[in-house]
C-alpha cells in the first residue's frame, strides 16, 4: 500500500526543511562509503541529497487516476489509436535505488471519449517518480488508463537503461531492457496489436 510522504515544511530561505535524523542518514552512508562528511565540499550534502530524493519521489503525493478524470466526448466521430510516442522519464529501481532511465510509448483506443494527450505523460511520470520495477511501472500505467478511460484497447511499452546493471555488479552498458502490456483488443486482437506496434515504430 502506498504512503504519502511527511508533509513539506519550508524554512526561512523558501527551501524544504531535512529533518535532523535524515540528513544524519545521509552523513552515515558517507562515512560507510568511505569518505568524510564533514570535509567541506560535503558539508551540504546531506541536506541536497535529502531534497533531491523528495523530488525523484514525488509521485508518491501524486494521484495518477486524478490525470485522467477530466475527458472530452467531443471529438468529432473519432475512433482510431491515440498515441503518445517516445516520452522520456527517469525513475529508481526499488532495489539498489539506482536510476532507471529511458522512453515510454502510450496508446489507446477510445471507446466514447478522449483524454489531453499531456495527461497520459502526467501518469507516466506520477507512476516513475516512486521506487520502481520496471515490470510493475509498465502494468501500472496501463491499468490506470483502462480503468480511468474504459476505452476499447490499452497498449503501453517501455525501454529503458538500468544503471543498477550499467554502472555496477555486471557493468554492462548499452543494454536496453523492454517491457509491455496490452489490453482490450490489443490484448486479444492480432491485426489491432500489429497496426499499434507499427505505429510505436516497434516489432511483434
Amino acid at each position: 500500500m502506498k504512503k504519502s510522504p511527511p508533509a513539506a515544511i519550508l524554512g526561512p530561505d523558501g527551501k524544504l526543511e531535512v529533518p535532523d535524523d535524515v540528513a544524519e542518514a545521509v552523513r552515515t552512508l558517507i562515512r560507510w562509503a568511505g569518505d568524510d562528511p564533514s570535509r567541506e565540499g560535503l558539508l551540504d550534502t546531506p541536506k541536497r541529497v535529502a531534497r533531491a530524493w523528495r523530488e525523484y519521489c514525488s509521485g508518491y503525493g501524486d494521484d495518477p487516476a486524478h490525470h485522467l478524470s477530466r475527458i472530452f466526448e467531443e471529438v468529432g466521430g473519432y475512433d482510431e489509436i491515440v498515441l503518445l510516442k517516445d516520452i522520456p522519464f527517469q525513475s529508481h529501481c526499488e532495489h539498489h535505488m539506482a536510476p532507471i532511465i529511458g522512453k515510454a510509448h502510450i496508446a489507446y483506443l477510445p471507446r466514447n471519449h478522449v483524454v489531453g494527450i499531456s495527461k497520459l505523460a502526467r501518469v507516466l511520470h506520477a507512476f516513475a517518480r516512486r521506487l520502481q520495477v520496471q515490470e510493475r511501472l509498465t502494468a501500472e500505467v496501463a491499468d490506470c488508463i483502462w480503468n480511468g478511460l474504459k476505452p476499447q484497447g490499452v497498449a503501453v511499452v517501455i525501454e529503458a537503461s538500468h544503471a543498477c546493471m550499467t554502472a555496477r555488479g555486471v557493468r554492462t552498458p548499452g543494454v536496453a531492457m523492454v517491457t509491455s502490456r496490452m489490453m482490450g483488443v490489443f490484448r486479444e486482437d492480432d491485426r489491432s496489436r500489429k497496426e499499434v506496434l507499427a505505429l510505436m515504430g516497434l516489432k511483434e
